[in-house]
């Protein structure tokens, strides 16, 4: 095998190891929605009814989920620091658009979670040393 072949393989390891660790991120983060979500419903009955402690609470339970497999997967506080902000910061940068009646609720949800995609990408890429590149 040439060491181009080579160097070309190690790539490809790299970048699914990547990959593979930014679909777990989204799973624990459902995980972390799906499992919560009662708990909250239970503790703050009205709490769907104001958008802005929703996604906040939503962004939360995401955070937890993936926080949570991050430690198991041996990461770093730093790093998981990271991730979760990447959890509140469509929801931080849009918050105000909403507040102003600029976006809806609907809006605000679709778009806070869209824009975590990318987010969280960013965080990764930053400690790509922790995600297998």
């Amino acid at each position: 095998m040439s060491s181009e072949q080579t160097i070309d393989r190690t790539g490809r390891k790299q970048w699914w190891r990547f990959a593979r660790h930014a679909a777990e991120m989204a799973v624990s983060m459902v995980v972390g929605m799906v499992a919560l979500e009662p708990v909250w419903s239970f503790a703050w009955p009205g709490l769907a009814d104001d958008v802005t402690a929703h996604v906040l609470v939503m962004a939360t339970n995401m955070s937890l989920g993936m926080g949570l497999w991050m430690r198991i997967r041996r990461h770093g506080w730093a790093g998981i620091a990271e991730m979760s902000a990447a959890m509140y910061a469509p929801f931080v940068v849009l918050l105000p658009f909403h507040w102003a009646g600029a976006l809806s609720g609907m809006a605000l949800m679709t778009a806070g979670h869209v824009l975590m995609v990318p987010a969280m990408l960013v965080a990764m890429w930053r400690r790509r040393h922790e995600y297998g590149c």
